[in-house]
């Protein structure tokens, strides 16, 4: 499975003035689901490389739900990038709106802590 799925609410404390959740709290959890995937990917330790391409299309507001979706949907000798897709719902009316979307890069390591080669992109685990 090179995939991951997260669900959390927007709560106060990471919102700012405006009652819109920080670009740095949404980053963070969609590195979070990002790392999943690419360890379920390669069951090995990973690491961020990059964060490309993040795109904040509309803002996450205070006690919106966001509902993350992580994907391997590229490999190479040692990495992998994973898309990761940020849709916000609203409990109240079970809209669901795409709120922010990235590419995300990580390399896998070797007990050593050395780049280590990672399984083709058709390698599915039990």
């Amino acid at each position: 499975m090179s995939e991951a799925r997260m669900l959390e609410i927007i709560f106060p404390a990471n919102t700012n003035n405006l009652g819109t959740a920080f670009g740095g709290h949404i980053l963070s959890l969609m590195d979070k689901a990002a790392s999943i995937a690419a360890v379920r990917h390669c069951r090995k330790t990973v690491v961020t490389v990059s964060m490309d391409t993040v795109t904040f299309h509309v803002p996450i507001k205070v006690g919106d739900a966001v509902n993350l979706y992580a994907q391997v949907v590229k490999v190479g000798r040692t990495s992998m990038h994973i898309q990761v897709d940020v849709h916000k719902e609203n409990l109240a009316t079970a809209e669901q709106v795409l709120a922010t979307s990235g590419r995300f890069v990580f390399v896998a390591l070797d007990a050593e802590g050395k780049p280590t080669p990672v399984p083709p992109l058709d390698h599915v685990h039990d």
